[in-house]
């Protein structure tokens, strides 16, 4: 229930960052070409989502990937490797110009033999893979191919392990980075049926249902071609509500989107843009596209024929714009920051919504005497859908200051916020406020009452909040707990003359009273005093999912009591904007780029030494720096989360 709750009131969640795993499988086939000759293809099977690297990268760019062919007497080989065509883009994390393979490349390398006894060919792959947020470190796998006359196709579990077996390697093992990226979509892709749904149920789409049903079925020479001519139009629809999203995916780029997540800018201008949208539900004013683009759609629309039913749909997207504008543009501010195909799955589930029922009313036109009919009530969609926006809004505006560290919009200003809009949504339900497009009141209907009082428990739990409650529903949406004028809630003192904690020099107190460094070198430093192991926690100040975890994953008993006794914590921030003395200021050898910023130089720390860039991104290691086991990304399974660092210290005992 949890869940479905906050998809309805906020039409948005983040979502889960990446894992570590192997996308990339290599297929080696070998064909003779001639008695001496063959053709050796090494096909590189990625994973939906990541990307390899050309043979040939700049300086200062990814590892390359680099073939390297047993070069014993007997075997010569002919030119160098072919790589296909790939795609060429601008890199936002190696800010360069580089080449990639997506989905499936085929590299080609052509040998001869000298010596006609030889059999076997050995080679290895070194390569690097990268998805829109991390890149996993360099990794080499060695193979053995038969060179026989008949055809042999070679797969990975023929690898040869360092002593010279072979090891089996399953090709069913389920790759869990492809299954979760596959349940973001999903989410995007419900959440935005829902919104699509919600601006069904406005003024300006609900009511041409009927009228447009109407329509199909009248003019249409028999009930199958009107059925035909509605699905047409509701596929229309589709059609361009996907192409708004393939633009906004073009423009910005999908491997860009996500960098804008944590972006000053990016925040400050869409707080802006849904101020802008929620006044206009709330009546403040209208969001209208020039009169002549309708007037110039809609007289294209009477041509008939599939031309006319495609411009019958682009006249309802323009002419519902008021309404449908603002979630439209909501939604893609949410799916944007989210990176990759987001946008264009998030129309479609829009779209979806908006699109089928014209199919099913026309299907069945007398389902058309069950809808109810249009007034007031409507607009009171509308309504409601101002106020969330509005509550909306204030996560941007709380992104912008934690990543500034203004401290102006901390927790409990955050909270109240949220319970003043919140609060007069509940008033406005419960008809107590009363707004410029609203009609008249009579009584209050028992969906209004429910949806009020529903509105006033989500008040009423907000309230505690004040008072240090950690309000779980919504973790990742207000500032963390750390981030409030009296960390442990308006009137309590604890933590400041009666704490007993001892503090270290050069750290803090962070979430749940852990003693947290927030240099890595002073961290280091205290960690071998101590004889302790160390947990890195590469972070950001306006990372959703590394809120989630400290306020639902960190406070469990078991693992709290290790973070606080077995582990020393260094949480890096990658997206704070202080500068760096100018002394300590550099060029990074890793991507080229100027480091001035504190966030900048930990964000390249983790790049070069962990080849990752996504947040929240966790590394145990002793206190000479040497990995402990392999790191893990946002991981809500408690127990999960438990193993892996119970995995961790004991091989730091060990």
């Amino acid at each position: 229930m949890k869940k479905y709750f906050i998809a309805v009131f906020f039409l948005t969640v983040s979502l889960v960052n990446a894992q570590i795993f192997d996308p990339v499988n290599f297929v080696n086939e070998v064909h003779p070409i001639g008695e001496d000759s063959y053709e050796i293809l090494i096909t590189a099977n990625i994973e939906n989502g990541w990307h390899l690297y050309s043979q040939n990268v700049e300086e200062g760019g990814p590892i390359p990937t680099t073939f390297s062919f047993d070069s014993a007497a007997g075997i010569a080989l002919i030119g160098d490797v072919e790589e296909p065509k790939g795609q060429v883009v601008d890199d936002p994390v190696f800010e360069m110009r580089i080449k990639f393979f997506e989905g499936r490349a085929v590299f080609k390398q052509r040998i001869k033999l000298t010596d006609l006894s030889i059999q076997t060919l050995n080679f290895s792959v070194e390569y690097m893979v990268c998805n829109d947020t991390q890149c996993l470190p360099p990794e080499t796998k060695n193979y053995t191919v038969s060179l026989t006359e008949k055809p042999e196709l070679v797969r990975e579990e023929t690898k040869l392990a360092a002593e010279g077996d072979f090891i089996e390697i399953s090709d069913s093992e389920e790759n869990t980075e492809a299954l979760k990226n596959n349940q973001d979509l999903w989410t995007i892709f419900i959440l935005s049926f829902l919104g699509g749904f919600a601006a069904l149920l406005t003024p300006c789409v609900f009511p041409m249902i009927p009228m447009t049903v109407s329509f199909f079925t009248k003019q249409s020479k028999n009930r199958a071609s009107g059925i035909k001519n509605a699905l047409l139009y509701g596929i229309f629809i589709i059609v361009i509500y996907v192409v708004l999203g393939s633009v906004v995916t073009a423009v910005f780029g999908a491997d860009a989107l996500n960098a804008l997540s944590t972006n000053v800018v990016f925040n400050l201008v869409f707080f802006g843009l849904l101020v802008f949208f929620a006044f206009s539900f709330l009546g403040a004013f209208e969001i209208m596209l020039p009169n002549s683009w309708a007037n110039k759609i809609d007289s294209q629309a009477d041509r008939g024929g599939l031309l006319g039913i495609f411009f019958m749909a682009l006249a309802l997207a323009i002419v519902s714009f008021s309404c449908t504008g603002p979630i439209v543009g909501t939604l893609l501010v949410e799916a944007a920051s989210k990176g990759g195909i987001a946008p264009i799955v998030g129309m479609l589930g829009f779209s979806s919504a908006i699109a089928l029922p014209f199919a099913l009313f026309a299907a069945f036109p007398g389902w058309l005497n069950s809808l109810p009919k249009s007034g007031g009530w409507l607009n009171t969609v509308k309504v409601v859908l101002g106020f969330l926006e509005l509550a909306l809004a204030f996560k941007f505006l709380s992104n912008a200051d934690l990543v500034l560290q203004l401290h102006l919009l901390e927790r409990e200003t955050f909270l109240a916020i949220w319970i003043a809009v919140f609060g007069g949504l509940a008033l406005y339900l419960f008809g107590k406020i009363t707004l410029p497009h609203d009609s008249p009141l009579p009584h209050i209907s028992v969906g209004r009452l429910s949806l009020g009082l529903l509105i006033l428990a989500f008040v009423v739990y907000l309230i505690p909040g004040l008072w240090g409650a950690p309000l779980q529903w919504i973790s990742g949406f207000p500032p963390p707990m750390q981030y409030s004028e009296s960390p442990y809630g308006v009137g309590n003192t604890k933590g400041s003359s009666g704490s007993s904690i001892e503090i270290p020099t050069n750290a803090e107190l962070g979430p749940l009273d852990l003693i947290t460094f927030k240099d890595y070198s002073a961290g280091m430093a205290y960690a071998k005093k101590q004889h302790k192991p160390v947990i890195l926690d590469f972070t950001g100040y306006a990372c959703v999912n590394c809120r989630k975890m400290e306020e639902r994953v960190w406070p469990d008993p078991k693992i709290v009591q290790i973070l606080k006794n077995d582990l020393v914590l260094i949480s890096l921030y990658v997206d704070d904007k202080k500068d760096l003395p100018e002394r300590e200021q550099y060029v990074s050898e890793t991507t080229g780029k100027k480091i001035k910023t504190i966030g900048n130089k930990w964000s390249d720390f983790q790049i070069k030494h962990y080849k990752a860039n996504a947040q929240p991104y966790y590394v145990l290691i002793d206190n000479n720096g040497e990995k402990l086991n392999a790191p893990t990304a946002y991981d809500p399974d408690i127990d999960s989360y438990l193993s892996w660092l119970k995995e961790g210290i004991k091989n730091y005992k060990n």
